[in-house]
């Protein structure tokens, strides 16, 4: 029976008989068959063994693509357990899938795995990768199955299997002694997994996920299509540690959290000067681009949360109080309820709008304790929030407006690599599908006027209307979320507030909520492991120390020390008596960008030898010239 396939350019193969999708990357070329791993039939994912017997949309999955690495990753999960029952014949597996970076697989075993175990596992891996085992698909009736996998102990398996119904495909696969339940696709053989994977660490589960049931071991590992991939991927997870905000935090002195206050931050005073660097910042910025700073109230009666919707969509991640008059209120999780109410507080007029409400807004949300994070993810938290109270007309306008800031901050705190991500309708929401329906092409018309691009998030949009998530990428390649823009066309009509337009009607106006920071403390968080913690000179909370050599130019570096202050720099004087080797290192390993070192000679000159972290030249400049230089270079940016 001839086949006709398609491939993805649109050209045509005819084969004679029913063909699998090895033979037809052989038939396009030879360097095709050796680097493919797995094939598209008409849109879904399939094993390369797979016969073909109709004509049909075909695309060869390689061995260099994002898809054929999740097989790969998937193909590594199967391999390590048959790894660990060809060691511990008595471990009963259960499941095994493929992860962003990885993959893992959960075990039942009485005695924990050890270090050691895992060193063992992985050599029989690699031996099980030599060996080449030809992986094939098998399908079976589903009581077989059962049967099969509770014969051999595997009770994990044979329960799973057991819910599945009677008249559903199994597919098992099977490499060498081991079978395992799994949809596919996978390799054709375990050699084509090569030897780019390690086992990582091992963390306890449950089946299924629920604390109630048994628990397991859970193994992780990493694999990459090449051992350059997996070299890059362990070098940027060891500098992630040596990046780690909350490590930096305790050696630089910046914060600590504790179990007198978890989820919230000490600030220490290094720290708090990092904090109002950003926070002056950002209100210079905002000040330029016509914002009002406003403050709100803490504490908000529940029937405001009611009426703006969060009641109902937020309160498990409220933190509820109980005044004396037995009033229930709610430590505010977001501003935007109060910036209504200040918006509403008086009928305004359409020429006030648009009007740009800004607040660096302390929230608190009841996080879990296990979600919280150093001070990535905390409870208590300021927020360079805003809310824009505009026209339908003033929609593009404001949004440009806004996007061209955001990057523009972005760009001063060195990201200059920025994804935008478009979140629709959720569920639950409020509003009608019609309102959403307009507000959504309302966000995209203006994202297109801006001339941006932007990946699809579905359903990932606030409860109240879509929004644009901002992501910037840090110097290890990570992706941060941190800016966002809300198109609302809900909360102030809910809450009642209303413009006085040009026609002498009252309308709804539209709210638009923004952030580029986002949490002032996860993009602190996000900044330290981003220039491990050596900051740029506009921000870094002491820009430099007078150092002495002798005892006889402690006066001078003290004056010098003055000097910088007034010049608007964060100075300071170290004329201890240790030498200046040990000052050298001492300021290197604090992170203290520039060392102004001086001895009689540079007394009696009234010079400084100028110093650099992590350089070892030293250039001697007039004092007078160095003060007017570091100036300009200590400064912040300045708005355009």
């Amino acid at each position: 029976m001839p086949v006709t396939i398609t491939l993805p350019d649109g050209s045509r193969r005819e084969f004679a008989a029913p063909v699998s999708g090895a033979d037809i990357a052989a038939a396009i070329g030879p360097g095709l068959a050796k680097a493919v791993v797995a094939i598209r039939l008409d849109g879904t994912l399939r094993d390369l063994a797979t016969r073909i017997d109709r004509d049909a949309a075909v695309a060869i999955v390689t061995r260099d693509t994002p898809e054929a690495l999740q097989i790969l990753r998937h193909d590594a999960a199967h391999v390590m357990a048959e790894a660990v029952k060809e060691l511990y014949p008595e471990t009963e597996v259960t499941f095994g899938p493929a992860t962003e970076t990885g993959f893992y697989y959960d075990f039942a075993r009485d005695t924990p795995f050890t270090p050691e175990d895992l060193a063992a596992i992985e050599a029989r891996m690699r031996e099980i990768v030599r060996r080449d085992e030809t992986i094939t698909r098998e399908v079976w009736e589903r009581d077989k199955a059962v049967a099969f996998f509770a014969g051999i102990g595997e009770r994990y398996k044979a329960e799973y299997i057991g819910e599945i119904p009677a008249d559903e495909e199994i597919s098992l696969y099977r490499q060498g002694s081991f079978v395992d339940l799994c949809a596919g696709p996978h390799l054709p053989s375990t050699g084509h997994l090569g030897q780019a994977f390690k086992l990582m660490n091992v963390a306890g589960a449950y089946w299924r996920g629920d604390a109630r049931n048994a628990q397991l071991q859970r193994i992780y590992g990493t694999a990459w299509a090449s051992q350059k991939d997996l070299d890059q991927y362990l070098f940027r997870l060891e500098e992630a540690e040596r990046r780690d905000h909350r490590k930096l935090g305790r050696e630089l002195e910046l914060f600590h959290l504790g179990e007198e206050a978890v989820g919230s931050v000490f600030w220490h005073p290094k720290g708090w000067t990092l904090f109002r660097i950003i926070e002056d910042y950002m209100r210079r910025r905002l000040d330029a681009a016509g914002y009002l700073e406003v403050k709100g109230p803490q504490l908000l009666d529940r029937s405001l949360w009611e009426a703006s919707g969060h009641w109902e969509n937020f309160r498990e991640n409220m933190f509820i109080a109980e005044s004396r008059d037995e009033r229930v209120l709610a430590v505010k999780p977001m501003n935007c309820p109060g910036h209504v109410l200040i918006f509403g507080n008086r009928l305004r007029s359409y020429r006030e709008l648009p009007m740009r409400l800004a607040e660096f807004g302390s929230c608190t949300r009841n996080e879990p304790s296990g979600a919280l994070h150093g001070i990535m993810r905390v409870r208590a938290f300021t927020q360079d929030d805003a809310h824009i109270f505009c026209t339908e007309d003033q929609i593009t306008a404001e949004s440009i407006a806004f996007c061209r800031l955001l990057l523009s901050v972005y760009r001063d705190f060195g990201f200059a690599d920025v994804a935008i991500k478009f979140a629709d309708r959720p569920t639950p929401r409020t509003g009608s599908d019609a309102t959403w329906d307009r507000a959504e092409q309302s966000l995209k018309d203006a994202v297109a006027a801006a001339g941006l691009a932007y990946a699809l998030a579905p359903g990932e949009g606030a409860f109240y209307g879509p929004k644009l998530e901002f992501h910037l990428r840090d110097a290890l390649g990570r992706d941060w979320q941190c800016g966002t823009l809300q198109l609302d066309f809900n909360m102030p009509e809910r809450l009642g507030v209303s413009y006085v337009g040009e026609d002498g009607g009252r309308h709804v106006p539209v709210m638009l909520h923004r952030a580029i920071l986002g949490s002032m403390e996860r993009f602190i968080g996000i900044l330290i492991e981003h220039y491990a913690g050596r900051f740029p000179l506009w921000l870094a909370p002491m820009q430099a120390v007078v150092a002495s050599i002798t005892e006889d130019a402690a006066a001078y570096a003290e004056a010098v020390a003055q000097q910088c202050r007034a010049a608007g720099l964060r100075a300071v004087a170290d004329i201890g008596n240790n030498k200046i080797g040990y000052k050298v290192r001492e300021h290197s390993l604090a992170k203290i960008p520039l060392m102004l070192v001086v001895g009689r000679r540079e007394a009696e000159n009234r010079t400084v030898s100028l110093r650099r972290i992590g350089s070892n030249e030293q250039h001697s400049l007039a004092l007078d010239d160095a003060l007017a230089r570091l100036k300009v270079e200590a400064a912040a940016p300045i708005p355009q």
